[in-house]
């Protein structure tokens, strides 16, 4: 038998008839050779995918819905400022305010020395100004004794009165008259509706040079009776003079014009409407 005649066994060696088991001479790998590869590694496991957002399909009834409340809404708004004063009201609140103010931290009213704390306020007294003066009366901090100061030519005569009943609650005391930073006080004028809000202090002072007008009050809202809307008008506004402690007379002096009526400063001490004159502004 030839050498090519040797057999493999299944194990890597060739046997020999004429001899012992050889094993195949072991291969050198070469320096030069590709390193071999690693395994592949398993596929990662897949997580869960999030299935995609439904998309929300408005239906027919939705929209009719819809439609329906926002024109609800729109007709509940319309007729609200459709009412009379209305709009003034809104715009007042929410867009510019009809007053002005400022605080004055050391005020002499009477020329006595004695400093005070003073709300100055100045403007048309509109719609919604007792709502705004009490808010720039909670920021002014004002205490009893303290004042305000007035600078109008009169405006709304129901908010006047609810500035007057809150400056009595307050104990303030009431002048008509402006003032700089430094306290220092001019004459101003305070007419009409702002009447009602002077007479509201617990003293008045009457400062020099300063005028109190007053005047007829009429109603700019129809009426299906206007002469029993202007006997209640006169009727609140006698009730709520005497309740401050003016004197009667000031209704007869309201009446006998629609002028501004301009009051001496004797007649406004007679009529109790001030009750502290000052010589000087």
């Amino acid at each position: 038998m030839s050498v090519d005649d040797r057999q493999d066994d299944g194990t890597g060696h060739r046997s020999s008839p004429t001899g012992p088991r050889v094993a195949p001479p072991r291969e050198r790998p070469s320096p030069f050779a590709a390193p071999p590869r690693a395994p592949p590694s398993p596929p990662p496991p897949q997580a869960n995918v999030a299935s995609p957002p439904r998309t929300f399909r408005f239906s027919l009834w939705s929209i009719i819905i819809f439609v329906l409340l926002l024109s609800s809404v729109a007709i509940q708004a319309y007729r609200d400022l459709s009412k009379p004063g209305a709009w003034d009201f809104w715009r007042e609140t929410y867009i510019a305010a009809s007053m002005n103010s400022a605080v004055i931290p050391d005020v002499d009213i009477d020329g006595s020395g004695r400093g005070r704390r003073a709300l100055a306020i100045s403007g048309k007294i509109g719609s919604a100004s007792a709502s705004w003066f009490r808010d720039r009366l909670s920021e002014a901090r004002l205490a009893p004794g303290d004042a305000v100061l007035l600078s109008s030519q009169g405006g709304a005569l129901n908010q006047a009165a609810i500035m007057g009943d809150v400056i009595r609650s307050h104990g303030l005391v009431t002048a008509v008259a402006t003032a700089d930073a430094s306290g220092k006080l001019r004459p101003s004028a305070c007419a009409s509706a702002c009447v009602l809000v002077y007479a509201g202090g617990q003293t008045r002072y009457g400062i020099a040079g300063s005028r109190l007008g007053v005047h007829r009050f009429t109603t700019s809202t129809p009426v299906s009776d206007p002469l029993a809307e202007a006997q209640r008008v006169q009727g609140m506004v006698l009730g709520y003079m005497t309740k401050m402690g003016v004197a009667s007379g000031i209704v007869e002096a309201m009446s006998q014009t629609s002028d501004i009526r301009w009051l001496s400063p004797k007649e406004a001490l007679a009529l109790n409407l001030i009750t502290k004159p000052v010589d000087r502004p």
